[in-house]
């Protein structure tokens, strides 16, 4: 039945990109990229999510989006998200306030229909043999969308990564903060947990997403510095969203559990000091 659910999910994207990209294509030469993105891509990203949620069973949990700049604040944003699935890049195309502007390989653009209307769609494609060229025109182009209202989004991680696995956190993010004055929007996804990395089967349950404080490089913090603030930030709350996928002594401790560990540890010493003096803990009695 899940196999059934999940080729459902993928023929209604398979079907429906189709006229979406098309009239992406079509639109290009008469319409604005905003334009585009808010009355062609956001619609059919958010029909994807919900063909996932309705049919495929996957449900979410949002946290932290108190946390985001309002839809009229323009400040430079980078969201820095935990990359387990391809289902985080449609939510979060088809969530935020403003536009998303995707750094990505430019192979992406050779996939048929959906390539060719992310091409239309004032994203940052880059060639990762080129890696000089690659940086100078993500800071490029960068800066320049941030200013036309878009937000960029970079997987720090660069690729898909296991669940419970962690990846190693690229300063791509952080070298463009530093040079833009851009704030890093550190994101958790539990997204394996539902939709594994290279399967093509949903797992019916729930993804909880997690987004923390924005994060601004300090004076004289190097990008490596400020990524390692990032990757602290979106570790550790992975361990706390999806305690299942770490081992015990990995996860962070909430804390309300460390109070209680210390209220019993006090008690402990305590009935012990009694003890030593002859008397008998009260529970004894």
């Amino acid at each position: 039945m899940g196999a059934l659910r999940s080729l459902l999910v993928f023929l209604w994207m398979a079907v429906t990109v189709i006229p979406a990209a098309s009239l992406i294509i079509v639109f290009t030469p008469f319409s604005s990229p905003d334009f585009r993105w808010w009355h062609i891509a956001r619609p059919w990203l958010r029909g994807a999510v919900e063909a996932a949620r309705k049919i495929g069973g996957i449900q979410y949990v949002v946290e932290g989006e108190e946390y985001l700049p309002s839809a009229g604040d323009n400040q430079r944003i980078i969201l820095c998200p935990k990359h387990q699935s391809t289902w985080e890049t449609f939510f979060f195309a088809s969530r935020m306030p403003h536009p998303l502007a995707y750094v990505f390989k430019r192979e992406l653009l050779f996939i048929p229909f959906f390539g060719w209307a992310m091409a239309c769609l004032n994203m940052i494609h880059i060639d990762r043999s080129a890696r000089g060229d690659a940086w100078s025109k993500v800071a490029l182009l960068g800066e320049q969308l941030m200013d036309a209202g878009k937000w960029v989004i970079m997987f720090p991680e660069g690729t898909r990564s296991r669940r419970g696995e962690q990846g190693v956190y690229k300063t791509g993010a952080a070298r463009l903060a530093v040079a833009t004055g851009a704030s890093i929007v550190p994101i958790a996804v539990a997204s394996a947990r539902c939709w594994p990395r290279k399967s093509f089967t949903f797992i019916p349950g729930s993804v909880t997403v997690s987004l923390g404080p924005p994060i601004v490089s300090g004076v004289g913090e190097s990008p490596g510095e400020l990524m390692q603030r990032v990757e602290q930030w979106i570790e550790a709350e992975m361990r706390r969203i999806d305690p299942e996928a770490y081992p015990a002594a990995d996860r962070r401790v909430s804390p309300e559990e460390q109070d209680a560990q210390l209220q019993r540890a006090l008690e402990a010493q305590a009935d012990a000091a009694r003890a030593a003096q002859g008397d008998v803990p009260e529970d004894l009695h």
